[in-house]
């Protein structure tokens, strides 16, 4: 058994569809962030320390959609919006947002 939970009210645990999905499974899903326009990974459950193998697993998949994304990027871990759940963006090499990037064909 697990300790991990939903919160009634959490935008990011509603997981609701509002931009592109580009992966999901049980541990996380990623969609384009409807601020930033860049991908991000979000943990299915609430709380700001998912445990270390699922951690890697958000940012193994992370990393290939990004790159395909974006190109060079890297990994943005601050949770500016939504402080209590955990969350991070992958931006573009030298900027934050990614209003200027082509969405991959799909």
């Amino acid at each position: 058994m697990t300790d991990f939970f939903k919160v009634d009210g959490c935008d990011l645990c509603e997981a609701a569809r509002m931009t592109e999905w580009f992966h999901e499974d049980e541990i996380c899903w990623i969609a384009e962030c409807e601020i930033c326009a860049v991908p991000m990974a979000v943990w299915r459950f609430h709380g700001t320390e998912p445990p270390e193998e699922h951690r890697g697993h958000m940012f193994e998949h992370l990393e290939r959609v990004a790159t395909g994304y974006l190109g060079e990027h890297y990994f943005d871990g601050n949770m500016r919006n939504i402080p209590d759940h955990f969350h991070v963006h992958a931006r573009p090499k030298g900027g934050f947002f990614g209003h200027a990037f082509k969405r991959p064909a799909t």
